[in-house]
């Protein structure tokens, strides 16, 4: 829709925006017309009209097969839009229009905002399937009614109160028709049917909604005497009302057609599965977290039994070996730390590699300096954990081995989020490079023994489906290469966490790398 405005007529941004704020609300306007809307906005020279919007009803067939919008029709074709755009007012004129052997009545109603006319909708109803209606329907075609002359007057919908279609009440889910004082008029068989799931025993026609609604709520006071002025309707607003081990969802709509309030429609909806299974995601999120807090707490106190062991040991070798070992448990942990602050299985393993750096460079604190550049971006856990590990072995591989016990050096970790399969963030791309002594002639980390490049090699060729690498790098040192495939799914979330395809970051060196 923005773009046909803005190619297309002289709408300004604030125009744009109550059109907007229409569309977010005329499903309501379409199930209860049981018709078809398009929104017609005329050209900006005045010779045409371009359709920008289209709603199907949910209570009704439609009378639009194909799809309307960016239809353009010149000025004269419609009469009906014609003279609702230049008198202002609702024009139901002329006999039904028959598309492909179906009678369709049409309507226009003019949008108007701050006295002037934005554009015209118009609403299309299908008469094939037309009988006697029901009071249900002649309720609705009455709401429907006000509703349209509210949107002609520019008072609907409600400035301010924009909300989510899919995540509020619909026509048939449950609705109440109001007088002026909050007594009920009508109320639709499902509206019904949830307050007695409140516990309501009597009919509703003829009460007074708020206070009938407050009297099943268990709460007194000024929550009380709000309930009261929703259910009554007095204020476009919305609530939730717990009892009898029920959840209803109120949304209230004040009716002013000719400008003075006639009543208000109350729709709603029995929620009270909805409500219980979000609270049983909560607990579970919660449960799911507090294990990574514990997984993390316990592999806390192994890091620090070995460390204690490490310096009661006599020989040089064992004490390296269980340092070595604090280390790979203390990347595991980091990992879980991270989960246990985060509502899903998924963290930003660049705080992770920084951690990991900053935790490694603790062999030669003050020798060599470490940073990292580029993006790991958003992981899941079943990547993050043996990623973080790898990058443990490497980067304390490279600090053991790759310089001498006095050799001043640096030492860069570098992620790119590359291509691949059709997907721009398909692969991530990870570099380790050192500047120090390089790899001993005839060197290959395919072959070699060392338990860590073992590791290395087990959780990047088997568990990640990815692979590695090791090769001189140029001027002098070595260069690590890894290759691993990221999840679709992980790419997703990760592009819309991080900004997009294109974002990247960088930190500077950990503390004391």
């Amino acid at each position: 829709m923005n773009d046909l405005v803005r190619q297309h007529t002289a709408l300004s941004d604030t125009d744009l925006d109550w059109l907007h704020l229409l569309i977010s609300e005329w499903q309501l306007l379409a199930d209860l017309s049981f018709a078809d809307l398009v929104l017609w906005v005329p050209t900006r020279d005045g010779t045409r009209y371009v359709s920008v919007a289209q709603m199907r009803p949910n209570t009704g067939p439609t009378s639009h097969q194909d799809d309307m919008v960016g239809h353009l029709v010149p000025r004269g074709r419609r009469p009906l839009l014609d003279v609702a755009l230049d008198e202002g007012r609702i024009v139901r004129e002329g006999d039904p229009e028959w598309r492909e052997e179906v009678p369709v009545r049409v309507e226009s109603i003019p949008v108007r905002r701050e006295g002037r006319v934005l554009g015209v909708i118009a609403r299309n109803t299908n008469l094939l399937t037309v009988r006697t209606p029901s009071r249900l329907e002649l309720t609705y075609l009455q709401s429907a009614s006000d509703l349209a002359q509210m949107i002609a007057a520019g008072s609907f919908p409600f400035y301010g109160h924009q909300v989510d279609m899919d995540h509020v009440p619909r026509v048939g889910d449950g609705l109440i028709r109001l007088d002026a004082d909050g007594l009920v008029q009508y109320a639709s068989p499902n509206a019904l049917s949830a307050y007695h799931r409140l516990g309501l025993a009597a009919d509703l026609v003829g009460l007074h909604l708020g206070e009938a609604t407050a009297e099943l709520a268990p709460s007194r006071g000024p929550v009380d005497e709000a309930m009261v002025k929703l259910a009554s309707g007095w204020a476009p607003r919305g609530a939730e009302v717990e009892a009898n081990d029920c959840i209803v969802q109120l949304r209230a709509i004040p009716l002013n057609p000719k400008g003075s309030r006639i009543g208000s429609l109350i729709l709603l909806r029995d929620i009270t599965e909805v409500r219980r299974r979000e609270r049983e995601l909560v607990t579970k999120d919660a449960t799911i977290r507090e294990i990574h807090h514990r997984v993390k707490n316990n592999l806390q106190t192994v890091a620090a039994l070995l460390r204690l062991q490490a310096r009661r040991m006599d020989s040089d070798r064992g004490r390296d070996a269980l340092n070595e070992a604090v280390r790979r448990v203390g990347s595991i942990a980091i990992v879980h730390e991270t989960l246990s602050q985060n509502l899903d299985e998924r963290v930003d393993f660049d705080e992770i590699a920084d951690r990991v750096l900053s935790m490694v460079a603790e062999i030669s604190p003050g020798r060599v300096t470490g940073r990292r550049s580029g993006r790991f971006g958003i992981l899941g856990a079943d990547v993050a954990t043996p990623l973080s590990m790898v990058l443990t072995e490497v980067l304390q591989n490279a600090m053991e081995h790759g310089f001498g016990p006095d050799q001043q050096g640096a030492l860069e970790v570098h992620a790119v989020r590359g291509g691949g399969a059709g997907h721009e963030d398909a692969r991530l791309l990870v570099t380790v490079q050192d500047d120090g002594r390089g790899l001993p002639a005839g060197f290959d980390p395919h072959s070699a023994g060392n338990l860590g490049l073992q590791i290395v090699r087990t959780l990047v060729e088997g568990e990640l489906g990815g692979s590695f690498d090791m090769q001189p790098a140029p001027g002098g040192g070595t260069r690590v290469l890894f290759d691993l495939p990221v999840e679709a799914e992980t790419r997703e979330r990760d592009r819309d966490a991080a900004g997009g395809p294109g974002s990247s970051g960088s930190s500077g060196g950990s503390g004391g790398a």
